[in-house]
């Protein structure tokens, strides 16, 4: 989901979590970083029946450290960043950014389907 840059993403986070709970049944865990701590735990799990989990740095880390499940998320802002969708904003309109990370997204999953499987013996 695309917003607008004026849009904050624990504004729109219900609705999101609304359209997935809707659009996939069986999904019953949601990953989610310490910006997301607050009433939308509790709306998560009275209203959708979703777990939201927080993935939290611990206070006594320093430096870079690898959280749990945090490296998804990472590794697609660096698949993003790979088309060039991350380093400018080109689109004028939520709806064509919106497109352009499915198009980015599609040229990923394509390249992995392609990719030759070792042969198992």
């Amino acid at each position: 989901m695309v917003t607008a840059a004026d849009t904050g993403d624990r504004a729109v986070a219900q609705v999101l979590l609304g359209q997935v709970a809707d659009a996939h049944h069986r999904l019953e865990l949601v990953w989610a970083d310490g910006g997301y701590i607050g009433p939308l735990v509790e709306y998560c799990l009275a209203t959708l029946a979703l777990v939201l989990a927080i993935v939290k740095r611990s206070d006594d880390m320093r430096g870079c450290v690898v959280l749990p499940k945090r490296w998804i998320v990472e590794r697609l802002f660096a698949h993003l960043m790979r088309t060039r969708r991350l380093a400018r904003d080109y689109e004028r309109r939520t709806t064509s950014a919106e497109a352009m990370i499915y198009w980015s997204m599609t040229l990923l999953m394509t390249r992995r389907l392609a990719r030759p499987r070792p042969s198992r013996a």
